[in-house]
């Protein structure tokens, strides 16, 4: 009878590699470098420090840090103990982090020191049984100095396939979040593969949130022997003269910082010729900055089009990048291997190729359900299939198109609009740089279309300028009744624009 091999989770494959050539630079903060022995050692230490603190399989272990290395080593010391990780975006308000960390039932809450004071007002609304600190801090014991006191013998992964892995919030912003769970056994790839050519490894530079795409892509990196180069936050200025310094291979970016890195001063001076992939997604792109940034950065730019709830379901490569057809621009790319899309109506019938309808998802790599919502997950996960609220058409050829979120799709009362409709026109005038569209229900409870843009510094813009391109170029139903002028979009902690906070702002108007 042949001898089932042991299970192998992502961290011990990744550890396997860091301990391959210990001496190599993994890791790089503020200057700091990590060698792939410290990150591995440093790991190991983590998971006996958490194991003699009564942390253990099936405990969920929160995370509050910035782009820290030590943060990244909890993490994979968290899935060695076999915890449930969840990982909190940085920036939003402490009562809706603490709707989080009391929703997945935190036992330990895991601190970057200089959030030490954001700790105490989040376990201040929902205790947690174990605070520890990635450093000296007054918010709990220092869990580092706990580490070094532990040998760096491997540690046995204790993960089951079947045990919840990462539960990753959506919809937090409201503060009624949904808590996604994916397991120990799901393989989840992070869009295409990475090279593994020893002599070229790609290294990565972090310029937002590990707790959210830059973390798996951090992943994918260090398990195919490269290296990562961490920033604080994103700031372009900082990012162009990083990606020259550290002769960066590949960043993860959203659409809008794509825009800022064109428009910095700097943008057109900065060597990026090292740069192989630039890796975005996430929210609706203009095809017109795209064809910028293709023209700006070279054959590079790759789109990736998913959910937590799905993982990466389809990729527009570099090679369909192509500033001629502005109409494959606009697609999200072709299907992943492993996954099926289906483009069905409301009734739940499979419409036929161009045909827009709710984008329906059908992969081992799907989540397993929300936490302890069932009613959600029964919601949105039917049939074997997961219902994933983005409207969507298949063309002839395969390619994926994204027109709208149905929750995001404006009822005029005449007819339904969709905002990527109205954001390409708006984006398309030469003294546009970036709009954001959303509906916002009148004393009738008809939607109102509002457009807020973002024009070229210095440019003088006319709204009724704007709202005669949209009604000629498509029809009175998708005029904006309010158009707003600003200098920039408010971005959320990922780097999508944030139209909840839009859409407060101009009701409290």
């Amino acid at each position: 009878m042949p001898v089932t091999p042991p299970f192998r989770t992502e961290v011990t494959r990744i550890l396997d590699v860091l301990g391959d050539a210990p001496d190599r630079e993994a890791l790089v903060h503020q200057g700091r470098p990590t060698t792939a022995g410290q990150l591995r050692d440093l790991t190991h230490r983590l998971a006996r420090a958490m194991r003699a603190r009564g942390i253990d399989r099936h405990h969920t272990v929160t995370l509050l840090s910035g782009n820290l290395p030590e943060a990244i080593a909890a993490r994979y010391a968290a899935n060695l103990v076999g915890c449930r990780v969840n990982q909190l975006y940085t920036k939003l308000p402490a009562e809706t982090q603490a709707v989080m960390v009391r929703d997945v039932e935190t036992h330990a809450l895991i601190v970057d020191p200089r959030h030490a004071d954001r700790a105490a007002e989040i376990t201040g609304r929902a205790p947690v049984g174990t605070v520890l600190v990635l450093g000296p801090g007054a918010a709990g014991p220092d869990l580092l100095a706990l580490a070094a006191a532990e040998p760096t013998d491997p540690f046995p992964s204790r993960a089951r396939p079947q045990d919840v892995r990462t539960i990753r919030h959506s919809g937090g912003t409201t503060g009624h979040s949904k808590g996604i769970c994916i397991s120990y056994g799901q393989v989840r790839p992070f869009g295409p593969d990475l090279s593994g050519d020893p002599s070229h490894p790609p290294r990565l530079l972090v310029c937002t949130t590990i707790a959210h795409a830059a973390g798996q892509l951090t992943d994918k990196v260090l398990r195919v022997g490269g290296s990562v180069v961490l920033l604080d936050d994103f700031d372009a200025g900082a990012v162009l003269a990083a990606i020259e310094r550290e002769r960066i291979t590949d960043v993860f970016l959203m659409p809008p910082l794509l825009y800022q890195l064109l428009d910095h001063p700097q943008s057109e001076y900065t060597d990026t010729s090292s740069v192989r992939r630039i890796t975005y997604g996430g929210c609706q792109v203009s095809p017109a900055r795209l064809t910028d940034a293709i023209r700006r950065f070279g054959p590079v730019l790759v789109q990736l089009y998913g959910q937590h709830e799905a993982g990466i379901v389809s990729v527009l490569d570099a090679e369909d990048h192509d500033p001629s057809r502005p109409d494959r621009l606009r697609s999200v790319g072709r299907i992943a291997p492993g996954y099926q899309v289906e483009i069905r109506d409301e009734s739940g019938r499979v419409v036929p190729a161009g045909v827009p309808g709710e984008v329906c998802v059908s992969s081992d790599s799907l989540m397993q359900g929300y936490w302890k919502q069932p009613e959600l997950t029964a919601a949105v996960l039917r049939d074997g299939r997961l219902h994933t609220g983005d409207v969507g058409y298949l063309d002839d050829e395969g390619y994926l198109y994204i027109v709208d979120r149905l929750k995001d799709l404006i009822n005029t009362g005449g007819g339904h609009v969709y905002t990527s409709e109205v954001e390409d026109l708006l984006n398309s005038h030469p003294l546009v740089r970036q709009s954001a569209v959303f509906g916002i229900p009148d004393a009738d409870q008809v939607e109102r279309i509002h457009a807020v843009v973002v024009p070229v510094p210095g440019a003088r813009l006319d709204a009724d300028e704007l709202r005669n391109l949209v009604r000629t170029r498509r029809s009175p139903l998708h005029e904006p009744a309010h158009l707003t002028f600003r200098s920039a979009l408010p971005l959320t902690d990922a780097g999508k624009p944030d139209k909840r906070l839009l859409r407060r702002q101009a009701t409290t108007r």
